[in-house]
């Protein structure tokens, strides 16, 4: 048996719904994503605070070796500058850790609450989908009644004539 009219194009409207309902979840499954790789890279970036301050560390000092060979003996006590420069590196990616700590907290934070409003929007998102899709089929039913009764009507019209 062949569908009528009326029960395809509920069928297209039916499935276009159905695939923005899909398409909403996944893009709120793909904000998630978005959102826990954010923080994700922003907790690595630490390890990365920790290599550059190795970096300049060696570099500077390296320097301060070349610079100390090329020099007289006792000329400058490259050791006081050395340490100097670490202290301060240190300082510098003290000061930098704990910014970034701060930030991967409130992102922790942040995200637990994205989490709950996602979810319950989804629940919302459903609940609409589910409340439009039950009055979409009681339309398509009361639609294919009146589309039988009036090809019965035409039917009996044909047949008397």
């Amino acid at each position: 048996m062949t569908q009528n009219p009326i029960t395809t194009a509920f069928d297209v409207q039916r499935t276009a719904v159905e695939q923005s309902q899909t398409f909403t979840h996944d893009a709120l499954e793909a904000q998630t994503a978005a959102f826990g790789a954010f923080a994700d890279a922003v907790e690595s970036s630490n390890a990365m605070v920790e290599s550059n301050a190795d970096l300049t560390k060696g570099a500077v000092h390296a320097y301060l070796d070349a610079l100390e060979g090329s020099m007289p003996d006792d000329a400058a006590d490259f050791d006081e500058f050395r340490a100097f420069v670490d202290e301060s590196v240190d300082s510098a990616t003290e000061a930098q850790s704990q910014s970034i700590e701060a930030v991967v907290e409130a992102l922790e934070e942040s995200e637990a609450a994205y989490d709950e409003v996602v979810a319950n929007y989804a629940e919302a998102v459903d609940t609409s989908f589910d409340a439009f899709l039950e009055a979409h089929e009681q339309v398509e039913e009361n639609m294919t009644a009146v589309a039988e009764n009036v090809e019965a009507a035409a039917e009996e019209i044909d047949v008397s004539a």
